[in-house]
């Protein structure tokens, strides 16, 4: 899912928890945070795009045109660089490490985190099934691919 999408969902999730619960900080600020939470997670795929490929082409793309941040996210990640199950694991193993450590700070700061968080994750997987398709083609292209290469290098033993 995109960015932008991502932060209209956040700072909508934001709005409400803000309103309901009262939070510790003031509602623009719970607000603010949840637009950075909710799109900041997704930093994690950087990380997976380095440990897949061996690279950091992803960073240094974005870096030497950060228009495409905002308006071409997908020349961001090679094709097979980062896989959609590696993105969620990441998601929950950071989403949890950041709820459990804000409970221990601000309870109601962790339940923010915990919605907005939440809807990210389940955009997220919404956005995944909308295009699993276009993943099955990446991934026989990959599959394809590899096969290839790896006839290439076999040798009678």
């Amino acid at each position: 899912m995109r960015s932008t999408h991502h932060l209209g969902i956040s700072i909508a999730l934001g709005t409400l928890v803000g309103l309901l619960l009262e939070p510790t900080i003031p509602l623009l600020l719970a607000v603010a945070y949840a637009g950075v939470l909710g799109v900041g997670i997704d930093l994690d795929h950087f990380l997976v795009a380095r440990y897949n490929t061996g690279n950091w082409n992803a960073v240094r793309t974005c870096l030497r045109s950060p228009r495409v941040v905002l308006f071409d996210q997908g020349a961001i990640f090679e094709p097979d660089a980062i896989w959609p199950i590696e993105r969620l694991l990441t998601h929950v193993v950071a989403m949890g490490a950041i709820v459990l450590g804000l409970a221990f700070v601000d309870g109601i700061l962790a339940i923010l985190s915990a919605v907005v968080l939440y809807g990210h994750l389940l955009s997220d997987l919404l956005w995944d099934v909308w295009r699993h398709d276009e993943y099955l083609e990446i991934a026989a292209r990959y599959v394809e691919r590899n096969t290839a290469h790896d006839a290439g290098t076999k040798t009678n033993d």
